[in-house]
């Protein structure tokens, strides 16, 4: 049987890139997820918190968003 999670257990490749990639930018959650819905993405705090916690998974269309926010690649976020 076939499950969606990485080996130890995450719910996406992306969540700890992007905890790094904010910290380094210095955002807090919120601040981000206000930057993405400037960017026209609807995503809240609890959101972002449950993503880097690999708690939650990420759309395609929210991976394009995440990075936009940060003037990435979705290859680069995904590595």
């Amino acid at each position: 049987m076939f499950i969606n999670k990485t080996a130890d257990g995450r719910n996406n490749l992306c969540g700890q890139k992007l905890a790094s990639l904010r910290k380094e930018s210095g955002l807090s959650q919120r601040a981000l997820a206000d930057r993405l819905q400037l960017l026209g993405l609807d995503m809240d705090k609890n959101a972002v918190q449950r993503i880097e916690a690999g708690k939650r998974f990420v759309t395609d269309i929210e991976l394009a968003g995440f990075a936009r926010a940060f003037g990435k690649t979705a290859d680069e976020l995904l590595k």
